[in-house]
């Protein structure tokens, strides 16, 4: 319990000192104590007892999610707190950079002060900048207490980083510090080298490694690792590229593990992970986001629309309805000539055929032709006949004409609604790209998503040649396009792109949740995006890397001209009517040897 008595032991003194110079601006103070403090708290706070049944990791939770992010730790072995925050860490939403925590001992025994100092050592200890241990020690005078002031360097080389350093010394006969120094001193100004492991591939604009040191001195260049550069040298840290070509962006999984950048984030085995990550809703519940780096729009390369082959063009004309409607009146003129004579089909298939066909060879040799008749019902649906022919004869002619003047095109893939309709894959050599659409109820997102395949880099490389799938890229603001490897120059030539954006997500920086490094991240993130560096850098990395004639190729690819050179009308514009005309000839001829033989055979029985 939290308590004001008469008497106040000299580690409580010092502890309402630390409270009312640190820890008064607190939003609400957690108080874990295995003994009763007396201390005044100024703010709101809670009260746990760890000897007790209400404290436990929900409890923990539950005051994380309220708001509560400082500590004031007494126990004989705090470890289990850290281990108890470090279970919570993936459950809170709650993020806060600048958690502090203090430990108190149980007890004035120096020999029970290592499991206190074994707490700078664990590997969740490195994950908070601001822990003050609160150490009883040795002094001249008998009748005074002394307590150093300790912490972990935090700064420094991975060697030099966790080992404790003594901030001050309070005593309590003059209740006055012996360095009156700053207790909290890690502020990130300074790292004096510390190591930022950055877990990362190759993904062009945004980051390039193994480069030329003729050309990169440090050898690695992009946009993102010229702002991990900068940010190294604002608060003086050391780079350290972890690699993840294998298992790229990877994903993280229920217990809290992951591979790739992800998941090297996610358990702890770097600070920062960059490589066009978006604002993903599964990763953010797990991690720290900086603020927006760059602002991507995810577009397709889809195959260019060619010009038609030339056998399709007595067939383009009449659109598929219009075809459906000439068979519907070849069949309703035959049902009804028939009904006119009688309900007798006698030739008259026959002579809805010929009429449709002489109208649009023959048609002033046609005037004499089946037209000679005495009943008025048989004139009339000729008549009416006559009429719809030549209609549609005139129609037609002039849309052949029409085909025959303009180059016709296969349907172009323009929206995403095109894309759907086409029934075309489109695809990565990673799921990343569909992360943005994954919670979206939307049935368009929901289709696409389902249309989406994964192959590997030579599979998509042979594949881009095929005219059977679209690829998945990236626009970035200053007009760069983020592309595969896998699509050469002679791939892109053959492609264009689409009008029609997928989504617009934002690429941001992704930490350890908790980060101490999140919001120094994000401040040097707006300096860059206020003085324009970003678009500086991405123009500037584009034209010194990228393929700029494949750049090119996907820029103007909408205006690229296949019409060509105007050529006479030769055999190749007519060859589908002669196509039409031969198969059909084959076919009449075997019907007719066919009749021939059926008939022999009739006759010899």
């Amino acid at each position: 319990m939290i308590a004001i008595p008469h008497f106040i032991s000299p580690i409580e003194i010092l502890l309402q000192i630390i409270i009312n110079k640190y820890l008064s601006e607190s939003y609400c103070l957690v108080v874990i104590s295995e003994t009763p403090l007396s201390v005044k708290l100024p703010m709101s706070f809670t009260y746990l007892d760890p000897k007790k049944e209400h404290f436990s990791v929900e409890t923990l939770l539950k005051l994380s999610e309220e708001g509560c992010s400082d500590y004031i730790i007494r126990m004989e072995d705090p470890r289990q707190f850290m281990n108890a925050l470090e279970e919570i860490r993936p459950m809170s939403m709650v993020r806060r950079s600048d958690k502090k925590l203090v430990i108190v001992p149980v007890t004035d025994d120096e020999n029970s002060m290592e499991p206190i100092l074994n707490l700078l050592t664990m590997k969740e200890s490195s994950y908070y900048a601001h822990i003050l241990l609160i150490l009883p020690t040795q002094t001249e005078r008998f009748e005074c207490l002394a307590f150093n002031l300790i912490t972990h360097r935090f700064v420094g080389s991975d060697s030099e980083s966790k080992l404790p350093i003594i901030l001050d010394r309070w005593y309590s006969c003059t209740n006055h510090f012996e360095n009156n120094v700053y207790l909290f001193p890690n502020n990130l100004k300074n790292l004096n080298g510390k190591t930022m492991k950055i877990s990362t591939f190759i993904y062009k604009p945004y980051v390039l490694l193994d480069v030329d040191t003729a050309v990169a001195p440090l050898g690695r260049d992009g946009i993102e690792i010229r702002m991990i550069d900068e940010f190294c040298r604002w608060i003086n840290c050391t780079v350290q590229i972890i690699r993840e070509d294998v298992d790229l962006w990877g994903e993280i999984y229920e217990n809290e593990t992951g591979i790739g950048v992800i998941g090297s984030v996610v358990e702890g085995r770097s600070d920062i992970g960059i490589a066009a990550l978006y604002s993903w809703y599964e990763e953010w519940k797990a991690m720290d986001f900086s603020v927006s780096v760059v602002r991507s729009a995810v577009i397709c390369l889809v195959p260019a629309p060619r010009v038609l082959e030339c056998w399709e063009l007595p067939f383009l004309p009449f659109g598929k309805s219009i075809w459906i409607a000439v068979v519907i009146t070849f069949v309703y003129a035959s049902i009804g000539l028939t009904i006119a004579q009688g309900c007798s089909s006698n030739k008259a298939l026959l002579i809805v055929f010929g009429t449709i066909i002489s109208q649009a060879f023959f048609p002033i040799y046609f005037q004499s032709q089946y037209i000679v008749s005495d009943s008025w019902r048989i004139r009339s649906v000729i008549g009416w006949l006559l009429v719809s022919s030549l209609i549609l004869v005139s129609a037609y002619g002039a849309g052949l004409a029409s085909t025959f003047t303009v180059p016709q095109y296969e349907p172009s893939i323009d929206t995403v609604q095109d894309l759907l309709n086409s029934r075309m894959e489109w695809g990565a050599n990673h799921e990343a790209w569909t992360f943005s659409l994954a919670l979206s109820s939307e049935p368009v997102a929901k289709k696409l998503i389902k249309q989406f395949k994964i192959y590997s880099f030579e599979e998509l490389q042979r594949r881009s040649f095929l005219r059977k799938m679209a690829f998945s890229l990236e626009e970035l603001p200053a007009g760069t396009f983020a592309i595969g490897e896998y699509l050469s120059k002679e791939a892109v030539q053959d492609m264009q792109l689409m009008l029609e954006f997928f989504y617009f997500d934002h690429c941001v920086a992704m930490l350890h949740k908790n980060s101490p490094y999140t919001e120094k991240l994000s401040e040097l993130i707006g300096r860059l995006h206020q003085s324009g560096l970003l678009l500086a850098w991405e123009s500037q990395v584009s034209l010194k890397y990228l393929d700029y004639k494949i750049q090119l190729e996907t820029r103007l690819s909408r205006a690229r001209s296949d019409v060509g050179d105007l050529k006479p009308l030769n055999f190749n514009h007519v060859e589908g009517i002669f196509l039409i005309f031969i198969t059909g000839t084959i076919l009449s001829t075997l019907f007719f040897a066919l009749e021939i033989f059926i008939g022999k055979q009739a006759r010899k029985k």
